[in-house]
């Protein structure tokens, strides 16, 4: 069986920092983010293949996963001519192949048992199964509405207040039967959301929902991106490094350097090779890439800084997020969710400050 994740898309909501890294890259803890999605793909013994469709700097994706040697599963490349959608990208990653697939939005943070959704496809017979999940505020969503029995009835795009009748959405994991991939175009986009699910209701055939509750989440804004992490460190999403670690943790990569007077708060992420200098704070949940470096008395409060930056003395990154090789000058103050991408300066005694 393969599982086939859709990783073509820009990443526009999280611009600046996906302008010169591919989503599917974008660092969480040190790793790729889309090292979650196949974690969970690989506790799945059937799947012996992952194929990454692709369209937006595909190389530089390629670079870090491979053929999927050292992640032990294989995996493939399939790059798309240009963008066609989630149904045009599925029909084209799949070509003439005929078995059950299991596909992922490459947004999509979880830790659903896959296993039970492949179960639950099989032993219904259906010719797909959408993951749903719940959410607070459903008239900001478009709605997925299944009945008593699972089987999937109708899709509602962000209906009116009176029109809500349940609060699913699609969860973006799916598990279809490529057989029925005939109704959707050759080489054209289309959405598999908005054509070929409604098609499968419109024709009666087994389509049935599969209602998760527990951890999901969308990365694809800055403020989700920032959640994940927190989640991670809260031990909401289990995973390394703080998977098995108490609440408050606070992670120490290989060969950082703590000098005396620097104060360190857990939980937080200090990544390898790293130097905290004397009287600096490094604040709870603050995530600090590799071979950066925080100068004396500076403060990072609850940040996420990527590899190779430098925080200079006196300075103070606070709620915010910073791209690969930033320099922040003496006595800066950053604050309130300000996004810097890759290679930014900020001069001396600059005050930086998100205005929504």
């Amino acid at each position: 069986m393969k599982a086939i994740l859709l990783a073509g898309g820009k990443g526009t909501r999280l611009r600046p920092l996906t302008l010169h890294t591919p989503k599917p890259i974008v660092p969480v803890f040190g790793r790729a983010f889309l090292n979650y999605q196949i974690d969970l793909v690989r506790q799945v013994r059937e799947i012996d293949e992952v194929v990454l469709s692709l369209n937006y700097q595909p190389r530089r994706i390629e670079e870090v996963f491979g053929d999927g040697r050292d992640l032990g599963i294989k995996i493939s490349y399939v790059v798309e001519p240009s963008p066609l959608g989630t149904g045009g990208a599925i029909k084209y990653a799949t070509g003439t192949y005929s078995d059950t697939i299991v596909v992922f939005n490459g947004d999509v943070m979880t830790q659903i048992d896959l296993g039970e959704v492949i179960r639950l496809h099989r032993e219904r017979k259906a010719k797909a199964t959408i993951v749903l999940t719940p959410v607070d505020n459903p008239s900001a969503y478009g709605l997925v509405e299944s009945d008593a029995d699972g089987n999937v009835r109708r899709f509602l795009e962000k209906p009116k207040p009176e029109e809500i009748t349940c609060d699913t959405i699609n969860a973006g994991v799916y598990v279809l039967e490529p057989e029925t991939f005939d109704r959707i175009p050759r080489d054209t986009a289309s959405s598999i959301e908005r054509s070929f699910f409604p098609s499968l209701v419109d024709r009666n055939e087994t389509f049935i929902a599969y209602v998760y509750r527990g951890y999901w989440i969308d990365i694809g804004t800055p403020e989700k991106y920032a959640q994940v992490h927190r989640d991670i460190m809260d031990r909401r999403f289990l995973a390394e490094p703080f998977g098995g670690s108490p609440r408050g943790t606070r992670h120490l990569g290989a060969d950082v350097r703590v000098e005396d007077s620097a104060v360190i708060e857990g939980p937080c992420f200090i990544d390898d090779g790293t130097v905290i200098k004397a009287g600096a704070r490094v604040l709870p949940y603050s995530v600090i890439g590799k071979n950066s470096v925080v100068e004396e008395d500076a403060t990072i409060d609850g940040s996420i800084i990527w590899p190779n930056g430098r925080i200079s003395r006196d300075a103070v990154v606070r709620g915010s997020m910073l791209g690969r090789h930033c320099h922040v000058g003496r006595n800066v103050v950053i604050e309130g969710g300000v996004v810097l991408g890759d290679k930014s300066a900020v001069t001396d005694f600059s005050r930086l400050k998100a205005s929504l």
